[in-house]
């Protein structure tokens, strides 16, 4: 019977180190709020869209369990969707970012189908109340009122970024 042991890296530091800094280890859920969380569609017709969800528990190394605020159980439609996701997949709800308007191109997250989509403004409509958002990804246009747009953000390292 052979056994094989860890190799020393994998022994000193079992948790999984980030690819764009070696030197810091990559933290799972540790500095924000657990309860106010987006979950990154992966799959066809989800990709480039962010569901709100909270944490509920960690499913192996790489996984946690997620219910999410606005999805529901197939088997259960009064029930939220609870579902296991890769964690790097997951990252906190964006602040607010107060804006007085949107510019033609600016990228942005548009709320439809119960999650965040990634587009940018193709054009704004004369009441200066609604927004035509592009989407890339499905190649549709669609206008949404304001308070359905927010400022797109990314998040890396730790910190949220503005992306125009």
């Amino acid at each position: 019977m052979e056994i094989k042991r860890p190799r020393s890296d994998q022994s000193q530091n079992p948790r999984k180190k980030n690819p764009r800094n070696p030197g810091k280890r990559r933290k799972i859920l540790e500095d924000f709020d657990r309860n106010k969380l987006e979950v990154c569609g992966k799959e066809d017709g989800f990709l480039g869209s962010y569901y709100e969800a909270k944490f509920v528990g960690k499913v192996g190394r790489n996984k946690i369990m997620v219910e999410y605020k606005t999805l529901v159980s197939e088997d259960d439609p009064q029930r939220p969707l609870r579902e296991a996701v890769e964690a790097s997949d997951v990252r906190p709800v964006p602040p607010v970012v107060p804006v007085s308007g949107f510019e033609v191109l600016e990228k942005v997250d548009a709320f439809d189908n119960d999650g965040w989509w990634v587009g940018r403004i193709s054009g704004g409509c004369e009441d200066g109340r609604r927004y035509f958002v592009y989407f890339e990804s499905s190649g549709d246009e669609i206008a949404y009122p304001v308070h359905r747009i927010r400022v797109h953000q990314e998040w890396e390292d730790g910190q949220w970024f503005v992306v125009r």
